[in-house]
């Protein structure tokens, strides 16, 4: 059977009034969000190519990006987009949805959409976007109040925040850049009254949650770690168990885990 996450990231982290209805649009096919008011952002992990359409087509109904504050970088206020193939899935297939999700958002809601995948990555979108990239599908400006999206096909990686006990957003930007890798995508930022390292680990097998919290650790004292939405059961299975509170993993925060209690969309 095909399976396809996707892991929509919408720039909206306070309003419960909103997230109420963006939850509600996901549907049965939702398996977790994660939402922070500092970032301003939520993350809704889910599976099929369904649910991604009805939550992107309700958070333009109802967000406007001209008053979006928070401290993540976003081009738009459905931000990022991923098809992620989990087996047997293909990259193929994934890919294709990919495709047809950018072509219905263009198409149906006005929305430029910026693929990323084989063509480009992530950062090179929110580096060049509407400057010297144009969009692959929909207007060549931004939509007056949803933006742009950020639409593309990868592997499974995990999102993974680092918290430094004190409020030194410089040092906190400095452990970023010396984590940066082919593994380990990394910013410092200043969440709230604290300093962050926010990290996406896009090969997780090879730089896991541990290790990056020990690198981290090494260079500042560190308050706790977050685990920003699922992580793959391999990823837990790498570490010893001893160490999966103190690094926010366990074992009902898996994708399998979540995945095995529902019903898979065919």
């Amino acid at each position: 059977m095909s399976v396809l996450e996707c892991v929509v990231n919408v720039s909206e982290g306070s309003d419960r009034r909103v997230l109420a209805a963006l939850t509600e649009a996901a549907g049965s096919d939702l398996l977790d969000v994660h939402s922070d008011g500092d970032h301003n952002r939520s993350v809704f992990t889910m599976v099929g190519t369904e649910a991604p359409r009805r939550l992107a087509r309700r958070t333009v109904e109802l967000l406007d990006l001209s008053r979006h504050e928070g401290v993540h970088p976003r081009v738009g206020a459905v931000d990022v987009v991923p098809f992620v193939p989990l087996a047997p899935t293909t990259w193929a297939e994934a890919l294709a949805a990919r495709d047809d999700f950018a072509r219905f958002a263009a198409d149906e809601l006005g929305v430029p959409c910026f693929l990323y995948g084989p063509e480009r990555t992530l950062p090179d979108i929110r580096a060049h976007a509407f400057g010297g990239l144009l969009p692959d599908h929909g207007p060549s400006t931004p939509h007056p109040t949803a933006g742009a999206m950020c639409v593309g096909a990868r592997e499974i990686l995990v999102a993974y925040n680092v918290w430094l006990d004190n409020g030194d957003v410089d040092l906190a930007k400095s452990i970023a850049r010396e984590l940066r890798s082919p593994s380990v995508r990394a910013l410092g930022l200043l969440v709230g009254k604290w300093a962050q390292v926010s990290m996406n680990l896009i090969a997780p097998d090879v730089t896991g949650p541990a290790a990056v919290y020990d690198a981290v650790a090494a260079r500042a004292p560190v308050r706790r770690a977050e685990l920003v939405g699922l992580a793959p059961s391999r990823t837990l299975a790498s570490i010893d168990r001893s160490r999966w509170a103190e690094l926010d993993l366990a074992p009902d925060r898996t994708i399998e885990s979540r995945i095995a209690g529902r019903s898979i969309p065919r």
